[in-house]
């Protein structure tokens, strides 16, 4: 059996906030008010999983909408079946994400205790985060989360802070990072904000190609500047795992998305996180097993669907480094794979501006390290004078050659 990590959805969609660029909110409007994974369907979800061959690691991811609705409780089951129904010797990882305004004492000891790793999301100073990260009653967060965090780090949790870059952040990269290491969070994911309306079009909050590719290349230039060994950031990690090993850490890299299954609180489950939907139901927990899953045509035509890119990218120099983007920012504007990614701009500007660098990153760990393996990877070589790669329309010079 191929090894797979597993999303789970206790508390589905629900939440204590409502931020204006959330993309799962509308499933809390097909189903119920307040939705609660049952004892019942955690303890066969446990159990199920952990009986897998997962060559003894098994990976649980909770999330939500807002997975610390479920309360102190659930968690504490969480471990208690995990500890029945782990094989001997296994490895057990849980990760958590959050908005961080629910944490509480008794919460983050046991976090602390269980060894849970936390992604926290926080998009900025007050003034950036605020703007979308809301209460239902419309007063900001900020605070909160910064409240929670000092919890978590009273009790020594481990957790990462997750940006999403909207509209409002997307042209404050360098701001945002020097906020993040002032207050000595080192540990950063960034993730791009692309959501779309039922005609298709991007919403207000959405970010487009070229912003997102400006906002990474500043974003790298910071960083590289002193804090290369200093602040992960997870994209420039997964790219360096792909350069030094080449393995792909992120689901969105790699040519095919049969990569985890989504657990809804009803024990549905689906092939991914933005693709909760009826007609990629792959079955139910109570009726259908991890095998049935992993053989669903359903599953298996999603999963090589990923690989069927716009022809573009066929001649693409940075085509390992994506495989055609995630689905998400293809079919989401237009119903079909084979559309070019709403990012690709970005990403080619990004990898013009910063791959050679990489590169050069990459042979110096492999040489520290005594890693003989090499990835190939051919890096243009570009006349000065020449079209930018990045599609911007200057020449080469004035743009990321910089």
């Amino acid at each position: 059996m191929k090894p797979f990590s597993l999303l789970i959805k206790p508390a589905s969609a629900d939440c204590n906030l409502r931020c204006k660029y959330c993309f799962y909110i509308d499933h809390l409007e097909e189903g119920k008010n307040a939705p609660r994974m049952s004892d019942e369907i955690l303890e066969i979800l446990i159990k199920s999983y952990m009986s897998t061959n997962q060559y003894n690691n098994y990976s649980f991811g909770w999330q939500g909408g807002e997975p610390t609705l479920m309360g102190l409780k659930f968690f504490e089951k969480v471990i208690e079946f995990q500890k029945k129904y782990g094989p001997p010797g296994a490895a057990v990882s849980n990760g958590l994400q959050t908005n961080g305004t629910l944490i509480t004492e008794e919460m983050a000891k046991f976090f602390g205790k269980y060894k849970f790793l936390l992604g926290v999301s926080l998009d900025g100073p007050p003034y950036l985060h605020d703007y979308y990260r809301k209460t239902i009653g419309k007063t900001p967060t900020h605070s909160l989360v910064m409240r929670g965090i000092e919890i978590l780090k009273k009790h020594n949790v481990e957790f990462n802070i997750l940006i999403l870059v909207n509209n409002k952040t997307v042209k404050k990269a360098r701001e945002i990072y020097q906020y993040m290491k002032s207050q000595g969070f080192f540990y950063h994911q960034y993730i791009p904000c692309v959501e779309f309306d039922n005609n298709n079009k991007p919403h207000s909050y959405s970010i487009t190609g070229k912003e997102w590719g400006t906002f990474l290349c500043e974003l790298f230039d910071e960083w590289i500047k002193e804090d290369m060994y200093k602040i992960s950031i997870r994209l420039f990690d997964s790219i360096l795992e792909y350069l030094v090993y080449g393995r792909y850490n992120v689901c969105f890299m790699n040519n095919n998305c049969c990569q985890y299954f989504v657990v809804e609180y009803d024990g549905n489950v689906y092939p991914c996180d933005f693709f909760v939907r009826k007609d990629l139901l792959l079955g139910n927990l109570k009726t259908g097993t991890w095998d049935d899953f992993l053989k669903s045509p359903v599953y298996l035509r999603f999963g090589r669907q990923k690989a069927n890119w716009n022809e573009y990218c066929n001649n693409c120099h940075y085509i390992n480094l994506c495989h055609g983007d995630c689905q998400k920012f293809r079919i989401g504007g237009s119903n079909s794979s084979r559309t070019l990614s709403v990012l690709c701009k970005g990403w080619r500007m990004f990898y013009a501006h910063t791959l050679t660098q990489f590169k050069r990153i990459a042979q110096q760990i492999r040489t520290e390290r005594n890693i003989k393996t090499h990835i190939p990877i051919k890096i243009p070589k570009i006349g000065r004078n020449a079209p930018c790669p990045c599609g911007s329309g200057k020449k080469y010079k004035d743009c990321c050659m910089k």
